[in-house]
């Protein structure tokens, strides 16, 4: 890892979908995931770093969900609806008062949105990711950051995602992990991250 290159922490779909256990993409030990993602909040927030806190929100009539939603069955039943509570932040969060916030309504963070333009206005060089979902749109705007020619880094444990087709969040994980380090990110656990 470059020593002295500008970062930014990515904070990503931090979201009560996500994190409140009546919900049906509740990822189990959110909790954990949350307690994480609020250390690389904190040391972002000490180091003077831009933090950008990115949410998942749709339209209510789902007219900007694109092909987003082809594989959930029909469009009416989209999550992620404006002014809905699955959308709002994750009770437990830190919020900075001068974190930049963001929507988006694709699973790269990058795409419609000003976060290639705000990176680059605060001369940002690698990107910190963490956040939900792990397989969807962390890992998606990982790979966006690494094709935009950003240096990234994958905080695998600060990451979370329900259980899919009889794979665990732990082996998620593992995959994703496997395959963003192969030539897309440098991925680590929270605790190296903070470490180094």
């Amino acid at each position: 890892m470059k020593k002295y290159m500008k970062q930014s922490l990515l904070v990503i779909d931090a979201q009560k979908v996500y994190t409140e256990q009546n919900s049906e993409l509740f990822c189990r030990s959110s909790d954990k995931t949350l307690q994480k993602i609020n250390r690389l909040i904190d040391y972002f927030e000490k180091k003077g770093l831009p933090i950008f806190m990115i949410r998942h929100v749709h339209a209510l009539d789902g007219s900007d969900t694109g092909r987003l939603f082809d594989y959930a069955g029909d469009v009416d039943d989209f999550n992620f609806k404006e002014g809905s509570r699955e959308v709002e932040y994750s009770t437990g969060l830190t919020r900075p008062h001068d974190a930049i916030e963001l929507v988006k309504t694709r699973y790269s963070s990058f795409q419609k949105t000003k976060l290639d333009e705000l990176l680059h206005k605060h001369k940002i060089e690698r990107v910190v990711i963490c956040g939900f979902m792990t397989n969807f749109c962390c890992e998606s705007t990982a790979r966006e950051a690494h094709d935009r020619d950003y240096y990234v880094t994958f905080v695998l444990d600060a990451t979370g995602c329900p259980d899919l087709q009889g794979l665990k969040q732990e082996r998620i994980r593992d995959i994703v992990g496997k395959l963003l380090e192969a030539g897309f990110a440098t991925v680590v656990d929270t605790d190296t991250y903070l470490d180094s």
